[in-house]
């Protein structure tokens, strides 16, 4: 709660910090940044520099703000240098924290490793990384002595920080998760029919600059997916056997929805990951909804607990044992401050894996066949399914972050989960290695307990 002071204490010697990738979520942190004390932008490395310009004057930054020639001089004259090395960012001994958001999964991991590497924390925004990972990163930073974090603003690290808040009030943890605009046959859903679904036309679309693919992967059910193995592997809440199972409810009914199946709710047990439509199964837009917030149900365990909810008019189930606390928005890329404060400051990410217990399994949208080649979260082959992290090693199950670019070896049937032994990949890539590093690392305990 004195993250701002802290940052005042720190005018005359900022956090110095670097932003690869300067898309959407980074330009929206990148607005905030003048208005934040304590903080210097030093540089932002991207492949097009003259883009990141663009973002910048769009987000209404003025040119002098971001000529710094060099790294060197930024740190001078307290502007910005905009360029296209990321190794030579990430390399700088006078960066403290980098924030990758490229939302380049494979790049991601990369540009982490080096940042580990020259004794550099890191803000990962791109979640698709710490999703297929996330564990081996958060190891990774821990051997190299430095912080590893998940991006706030973002709804995993935001529905860490409820859960975290619930524990640390004493509060048992029922469930946990997001909203989402849900309805089964989303999962099938492709480039092409997204718009419609969403609600608006390809031309409405085009003029807004959306690209297709992308809000293909959050409607499909693929960045939920991604997003909650995130959470499961921060907080170590679980995903239910079979996956997300989309209950819809209104806000108020949340207490109600997320509690076990056998005392009348949804939930295969507690301590769940779960993800709440804000649609009704046949397709009714339910009233006051939670779908662009993030929300954690928690439990009075005892009678005096109970009351005091009532006593203060907490929403709860009927029978007063369960209680919901929830943001019903979040602002995404505005919000990334609290990360670079709380990493920089306190020395403590906003979220961060301490295990393997979930992931996000790339899942045949249609039937594939031999020779075709995989297109990734929001394309038109396949879609993101939460899984048991257990259940994804024994299966040999392809993760969602690495489903591109492969061409597929044998027949996989619709629904299916996509195995390492349906795909050609090539062994040697860094993020292949990385992620079979995971696998070894996590598999070798079951292993000595047998």
């Amino acid at each position: 709660m004195n993250l701002y002071s802290k940052l005042q204490q720190r005018r005359d010697n900022p956090l110095r910090i670097g932003v690869i990738g300067a898309g959407k979520f980074a330009a929206m942190y990148i607005a905030q940044v003048p208005n934040t004390p304590g903080v210097h932008l030093v540089g932002i490395a991207d492949l097009a520099p003259d883009n990141a310009k663009r973002n910048l004057e769009r987000v209404g930054w003025k040119a002098e703000q971001y000529s710094s020639p060099s790294i060197d001089s930024a740190l001078k004259d307290g502007r910005t240098h905009v360029f296209d090395d990321w190794q030579a960012l990430v390399s700088h001994p006078a960066i403290d924290i980098v924030i990758e958001a490229t939302g380049n999964p494979i790049a991601a991991v990369e540009h982490a490793l080096a940042a580990f590497a020259h004794g550099k924390h890191v803000v990962m925004v791109t979640v698709e990384a710490d999703a297929y990972c996330g564990p081996l990163l958060a190891k990774k930073a821990a051997d190299a002595g430095v912080v590893y974090s998940l991006a706030y603003g973002d709804q995993p690290a935001l529905i860490c920080d409820l859960v975290d808040w619930a524990r640390a009030a004493g509060f048992g943890v029922v469930a946990a998760g997001r909203g989402h605009k849900w309805l089964p046959h989303f999962a099938q859903s492709t480039p092409e029919t997204v718009w419609g679904y969403y609600g608006l036309t390809p031309e409405q679309a085009r003029v807004g600059g959306l690209n297709p693919k992308m809000f293909n992967s959050f409607l499909d059910g693929s960045k939920p997916a991604i997003e909650t193995s995130a959470v499961c592997n921060a907080t170590g809440l679980t995903p239910a056997p079979n996956g997300l199972a989309y209950p819809p409810a209104a806000v108020d009914d949340i207490p109600f929805v997320m509690r076990p199946k056998d005392e009348g709710g949804q939930l295969h047990h507690k301590g769940q990951v779960e993800v709440v439509s804000s649609l009704e199964r046949d397709g009714r837009a339910i009233p006051y909804d939670i779908r662009f917030g993030v929300w954690v149900v928690f439990e009075g365990e005892t009678e005096y607990v109970r009351r005091c909810f009532m006593e203060y008019g907490v929403k709860t189930d009927p029978s007063g044992r369960y209680a919901c606390l929830y943001k019903r928005w979040h602002l995404i890329g505005l919000e990334v401050g609290i990360s670079v404060a709380s990493v920089g400051l306190r020395g403590e990410p906003t979220g961060c894996a301490t295990g393997w217990r979930a992931d996000a399994v790339a899942t045949a949208k249609r039937d594939l066949k031999p020779g075709e080649l995989l297109d990734g979260e929001g394309g038109y082959t396949v879609v993101g399914r939460l899984m048991p992290a257990a259940d994804s090693l024994a299966q040999g199950c392809l993760p969602l972050g690495l489903a591109h670019g492969w061409k597929v070896l044998r027949p996989v049937a619709a629904g299916q989960a996509v195995k390492w032994s349906d795909v050609a990949v090539d062994a040697g890539a860094t993020a292949v290695k990385f992620r079979r590093e995971m696998e070894a690392l996590f598999r070798a305990p079951a292993r000595n307990a047998a």
